[in-house]
């Protein structure tokens, strides 16, 4: 079982609000590219989405349980198909979206008994609990070619965390680059 974090995050490390969503000053900065920068499979995840789980903490999972299941095209399917963990302490329904279940008691336990491969989708704070256990297998960061000086960052300013760069690709007008724990740890 591998746990893979995607994320959309600009040049200065900010992952808050790509879609604007969120209603910040800086939000919708991934979508000033286009539909196209952000649209499909651009995380390459491929088998991960048929065989894994999706994992989302509740902000996450409440808005793409506004946007997947209206869609229908390809990388849609496979989305909305995907088993979803949904880790929240507030919610008490999942059922907007079929195929997500709630986590019932403590999130790390639960990952940590997973049988499949899991990808988190945002979900910082569920991103940070894993890291803090050391249970984060690769980052698979769309980073834009943007800099909008304040939101939440995917690594906090007192973090140091040793990864490898396992690959490297232009898609669109971002970069999407792989990082891996570093072999034999």
């Amino acid at each position: 079982m591998t746990i893979t974090v995607i994320e959309f995050i600009t040049l200065d490390g900010i992952i808050s609000d790509p879609d604007g969503s969120g209603g910040t000053a800086g939000g919708g900065w991934a979508f000033r590219y286009g539909p196209d920068s952000v649209a499909g499979d651009k995380f390459r995840l491929g088998p991960i989405l048929d065989d894994g789980v999706l994992l989302l903490g509740r902000q996450t999972w409440q808005l793409f349980a506004t946007i997947w299941p209206g869609r229908d095209d390809p990388f849609a399917a496979r989305m909305n198909a995907v088993p979803k963990l949904v880790a929240s302490r507030s919610l008490s329904d999942v059922s907007a979206w079929p195929g997500s279940e709630l986590i019932t008691g403590d999130l790390v336990e639960v990952i940590k008994s997973e049988h499949h491969d899991v990808v988190v989708a945002g979900s910082l704070s569920v991103v940070r609990s894993l890291a803090a256990v050391d249970l984060i297998d690769e980052y698979r960061l769309l980073t834009f070619p943007i800099v909008i000086g304040s939101g939440d960052r995917l690594f906090p300013d007192d973090a140091t965390v040793e990864l490898e760069c396992v690959s490297v690709e232009q898609s669109g007008a971002a970069v999407l680059s792989r990082y891996a724990r570093p072999v034999g740890r």
